[in-house]
């Protein structure tokens, strides 16, 4: 469609992909930045949160609750367990399900969290007004909700959680 690689180049900097790329990049850096005296990732703390809510949840269950693949799900736990934040459980008699839990580490570590990681959502929506910030999320959620069938890994939230479809 374009010739010119210097109007290419100028057209990838604009695709939604690319945006969303950085944006997740600048998110990331946020977040480790506020969290880093707990040495909290992004994905840790969304892994330690599911747990925190959903008790004997299993390795599964669990990477369909955040829209993980089994082998980051898998990288991500053995970090936590090592780390003495989490338990894994493989006699439940349940075949191969292992459940996890928190340990009282984990769930120390995340009520420790809860502050640093308000900061860094503060410090991203900062840049917005209150109506953008609310119209920010209602996109995006259009956007995950609506390409869910195309995302590489599914995202099943707990029945529990509200809200999770936006409508457009």
């Amino acid at each position: 469609m374009y010739k010119d690689p210097k109007t290419r180049l100028t057209k990838m900097y604009d695709r939604p992909g690319f945006l969303l790329r950085r944006a997740y990049q600048i998110s990331a850096g946020v977040f480790e930045q506020e969290c880093r005296e707990l040495s909290l990732t992004p994905a840790q703390f969304a892994v330690l949160s599911v747990l925190a809510a959903t008790p004997d949840i299993d390795q599964a269950r669990l990477s369909r609750c955040l829209g993980f693949d089994k082998v980051t799900v898998m990288y991500i736990l053995r970090g936590l367990v090592d780390r003495g934040l989490i338990t894994r459980d493989t006699g439940t008699g349940k075949g191969r399900r292992i459940a996890l839990a928190l340990t009282k580490a984990g769930a120390l570590l995340l009520e420790q969290a809860q502050e640093p990681t308000e900061v860094a959502s503060a410090t991203l929506m900062a840049c917005f007004s209150e109506t953008q910030q609310k119209q920010f999320i209602k996109l995006l959620k259009i956007l995950t909700t609506s390409l869910e069938d195309r995302a590489r890994a599914p995202l099943i939230m707990p029945e529990f959680v509200e809200g999770e479809r936006v409508e457009e």
